[in-house]
């Protein structure tokens, strides 16, 4: 029998519009409608997690909030015939955790498209070490590999590549024998990232080139940046011909100083990559993929395990820079998963 409330991370905003965080409980039946009832056991946080944790506006608009863009868990209840009780799901990106409550809560409550099966190969425990960073990198390793850019072609770069994006990414291409050249701001992570199969690992003044020239040395095959702004102009211009570099992120801002130059002179792709509403066959594909062939055996050591109530912390350490790796949320402890 469903108990009448769940324990939750929830977020509130008082009338002077300041935002508040507690565990406390709601009711089941205040959760969003949708086809598929989860029990969740484990949850991630991800940057988009923390600033909707802190009620930034352009995340959600809407209190009170479950943040939580990942979870995974069993199917408590199903509608449609995708699912039945009990099997082991998960879900990442779409509107999860933004307009829509999340998983940092004991349920979750979403529509039937939005649901993965838990791929052979993978508990949930290990899905949600990868979550939204890990399928997000996949993503943008597959958009190389479409684009022509093999082990062969040369040396692929990966910029904030301590980042839970950047870790995966680097893992990744080590794995499948790419070069990569992993670009970070913190000194203690270098030999982190030369474990996770780096070659090599420059600091980020080393892609920064404000040079204003519209073409510079061509150096990548390819490139994975969760960056932006200058550092990604930089990367492209950088890129030899018929290189490609996959854009997931802005953390150094949504800007891009570049000319046409790269693209029409070295006939260089710019791949956005869309983790949150990519299409469904091919979510389904990149999760098989990072269960099977592509499956990391560093993903222990990637990860760090946090209750919920730990949550403040770890929040403040994500949006200063201070993690790296990923951080798991164990929110119902079922090890059956």
């Amino acid at each position: 029998m469903l108990p009448e409330t769940f324990r939750c991370y929830l977020v509130t905003k008082d009338a002077d519009g300041k935002v508040h965080a507690e565990i406390t409980h709601r009711r089941l039946s205040e959760l969003p409608p949708g086809e598929t009832l989860i029990r969740v056991a484990y949850s991630s946080l991800n940057y988009k997690d923390a600033l909707a944790a802190t009620g930034h506006p352009g995340v959600n608009k809407t209190f009170p909030h479950i943040p939580g863009v990942d979870a995974a868990g069993r199917v408590v209840s199903a509608s449609g015939g995708r699912f039945a009780a009990n099997d082991l799901v998960l879900v990442t990106g779409f509107d999860m955790g933004a307009n829509r409550w999340g998983g940092w809560g004991d349920y979750v409550r979403v529509p039937g498209e939005w649901v993965v099966p838990l791929p052979a190969g993978l508990t949930s425990r290990e899905s949600m070490i990868l979550g939204t960073a890990g399928f997000t990198a996949g993503l943008c390793v597959d958009a190389l590999q479409k684009h022509g850019v093999a082990p062969e072609s040369g040396e692929v770069v990966v910029t904030g590549a301590s980042g839970g994006v950047g870790t995966f990414a680097v893992a990744l291409l080590a794995k499948l024998g790419y070069r990569v050249a992993a670009v970070t701001g913190k000194a203690s992570a270098h030999e982190y990232l030369k474990r996770l199969g780096a070659e090599q690992v420059l600091g980020r003044e080393q892609v920064d080139d404000r040079s204003g020239k519209p073409l510079l040395s061509g150096r990548w095959a390819g490139a994975i940046d969760t960056v932006g702004s200058h550092i990604l102009g930089t990367i492209l211009r950088a890129t030899r011909h018929s290189g490609c570099v996959a854009s997931c992120g802005l953390a150094a801002g949504s800007d891009l100083p570049l000319t046409v130059y790269p693209f029409i002179l070295r006939g260089v792709t710019l791949a956005g990559i869309d983790a949150a509403w990519g299409s469904i066959p091919l979510r389904h594909d990149i999760w098989r993929r990072l269960a099977g062939p592509w499956k990391l055996d560093c993903l222990p050591a990637i990860a760090r395990f946090v209750e919920l109530q730990e949550l403040p912390a770890s929040i403040d350490q994500i949006l200063t820079g201070q993690v790296t790796g990923r951080v798991v949320v164990n929110v119902g402890n079922d090890e059956a998963t």
